[in-house]
């Protein structure tokens, strides 16, 4: 495994070549001689590619790639076309629907959003097929606390979206007077009733983007 990030200036961040990452780099190797990693090596790095860090408007923060056949492709909470959303995109796109006005599509293929603006990081970026939160404590948490980090560092507001008690331990990443954070319950099915649901929002982010004089997201998920 030797990825680099190819026309990003998120390879500023400089982890590569640090010990924490070269032990990490092993350890994902020697996982993959033995076992199916998710999501395939290619797509590890998808959120920081599909959205380069000068592009940046929104960071939404997952926790554990999906585990299970093609469903994982390195954007928090999306999956591959022709896979059925999972239960927290079927909650997310629900959501939606009483917030803006969003058609459910056909799929739980998320790429536009990380097209928009919307840096879709999971804090753990790989996963042993079948074996949710394998890879968690090797490393990758190291890496994404030093991007959300970066993030942290750009000079206009960015909205970091904390959804559920594991994403909102890293609100002392942020620098809440420069930045907007929106958190709430995690849209899972354990919890998207204890306060996702009713949260809105799909539409704070855009009221705050169009209050920062950038772009709105536009939210709806073309059919496929």
């Amino acid at each position: 495994m030797s990825q680099k990030l190819p026309n990003s200036s998120h390879q500023a961040l400089a982890e590569f070549d640090k010990a924490y990452f070269i032990k990490l780099q092993e350890f994902l190797t020697e996982e993959r001689r033995s076992h199916t990693i998710f999501p395939p090596e290619a797509d590890v790095f998808s959120a920081l590619e599909l959205t380069p860090y000068e592009q940046v408007n929104v960071l939404l923060l997952g926790q554990d790639p999906y585990h299970d056949d093609n469903q994982a492709h390195g954007l928090c909470f999306s999956v591959k076309p022709g896979i059925k959303p999972p239960p927290s995109l079927v909650n997310i796109y629900k959501e939606l629907k009483d917030d803006v006005e969003f058609n459910i599509p056909n799929n739980g293929y998320l790429v536009s959003w990380a097209k928009q603006g919307i840096l879709m990081l999971n804090a753990v970026l790989t996963v042993r097929a079948h074996t949710p939160n394998s890879h968690k404590n090797k490393g990758w948490e190291t890496f994404t606390d030093a991007v959300i980090g970066k993030v942290n560092q750009k000079e206009d507001p960015v909205i970091f979206v904390l959804w559920g008690g594991y994403a909102q331990k890293k609100l002392n990443l942020i620098d809440t007077t420069k930045h907007l954070v929106i958190q709430s319950a995690h849209p899972s099915p354990l919890s998207a009733r204890n306060g996702f649901f009713g949260s809105k929002p799909f539409s704070a982010i855009n009221k705050a983007l169009q209050s920062f004089g950038k772009p709105e997201i536009d939210w709806q998920i073309p059919d496929i």
